[in-house]
């Protein structure tokens, strides 16, 4: 009879230590904060791309933590450099004044309008021309929406304000939210749809927003969303801006709603070569099962040690893929321009002709 090999004890506690899945559950802030669909199609992603979507940070106290970062890091102040946004719609005013359509009255619909605050000083100039029809936030957040409507009516009492919570990631904007049936002024009325603040670039799908947006548009509807130009790939692997400060926020939010310890995490960010994005992650030092047990569900997802869930996303384009996915879309490039630091652009679409 062979001998029994002995195993080491420090081995076995260590096969042991590996084993165990440390059990948490969301907290009960995060069920009051997403519907039960939304928690359905959260849980479906961290399966499939063990991923969080990027927008659901924004619902909740997410919103707080952006509206701080954006007042701290974006908002401009005296010692900093113009607010690049600001700047690109002041620049590209002469397309997105009704002009170019030859148009009077303009609704300017806001497609994850945060706090209005880009809009600021462009909604003012069509003012001043007697333009602005109504002005319509639309954003996935309530709360955002509510940052929006204090300060948009803080601004301009007498310009219309709607707002509704929507998701273009899922669906097309409906055409009554800007549409009355009394409303005569519809007939020599146009929208410009608005998608700022590079939102474009954290999107899961990119191609679905564009086609969602263009499935939204009129044939002299325009569509101006801001991005960046570049290669992923070619990221310097500094941490700046959104993918410093705003991660920051979202990191520690996303450890508290989902219960996981710090010690069993670490922040991790890098380029991603599966979907070409610079990306934040968040990596588990520590067997991990998320279990979901409220609305009406009961699903439960493992996340071994060392594997990743991706948390906040960013993709640059090069002009020539963004002219493809738009033409993809159905879209057709009108203009764009480059921010004087160049990598920063604003673009302006139509719907492409038949």
């Amino acid at each position: 009879m062979m001998p029994k090999k002995n195993q080491n004890p420090s081995q076995i506690y260590s096969d042991i230590s590996n084993s165990i899945s440390r059990i948490v559950a969301p907290t009960s802030e995060f069920y009051s904060n997403f519907s039960q669909a939304e928690v359905l199609e959260l849980i479906k992603i961290l399966e499939l791309r063990r991923e969080i979507p990027l927008k659901y940070s924004y619902k909740g106290r997410g919103a707080k933590i952006w509206n701080n970062f954006y007042q701290k890091y974006v908002v401009p102040k005296w010692y900093q450099t113009p607010n690049v946004e600001i700047a690109l719609l002041k620049q590209n005013f002469e397309y997105i004044n009704g002009d170019y359509q030859n148009c009077h009255n303009i609704n300017i619909v806001d497609v994850g309008s945060g706090n209005s605050y880009p809009v600021k000083k462009f909604i003012s100039q069509l003012d001043r021309l007697g333009r602005i029809n109504k002005y319509i936030a639309l954003d996935i957040s309530n709360e955002m929406l509510i940052l929006a409507k204090t300060n948009f009516t803080k601004w301009f009492p007498k310009i219309e304000f709607n707002s509704s919570t929507f998701d273009v990631e899922t669906s097309s904007i409906p055409g009554e939210f800007w549409q009355k049936s009394t409303d005569f002024a519809n007939k020599n009325t146009v929208n410009i749809f608005l998608h700022l603040g590079v939102t474009i670039a954290n999107h899961l799908d990119r191609n679905r927003v564009f086609q969602n947006l263009r499935d939204s548009m009129d044939k002299n509807d325009l569509l101006v969303f801001t991005n960046e130009i570049g290669s992923n790939s070619q990221w310097d692997g500094k941490v700046r801006g959104g993918c410093k400060y705003h991660v920051d926020g979202i990191y520690q939010w996303m450890q508290n709603e989902i219960g996981i310890s710090s010690e069993d995490c670490e922040l991790v960010r890098k380029y991603d070569v599966e979907t070409d994005s610079i990306t934040a992650k968040i990596k588990f030092n520590q067997n991990y099962t998320l279990s979901f047990s409220q609305l009406g569900i009961d699903q439960q997802i493992e996340i071994l040690k060392d594997e990743e869930i991706t948390i906040w996303r960013h993709h640059k384009y090069q002009i020539p893929e963004l002219i493809q996915d738009l033409e993809k879309a159905g879209l057709q490039l009108v203009h764009y321009s480059h921010s004087k630091y160049l990598s920063p652009i604003m673009v302006i679409c139509k719907v492409a002709d038949s």
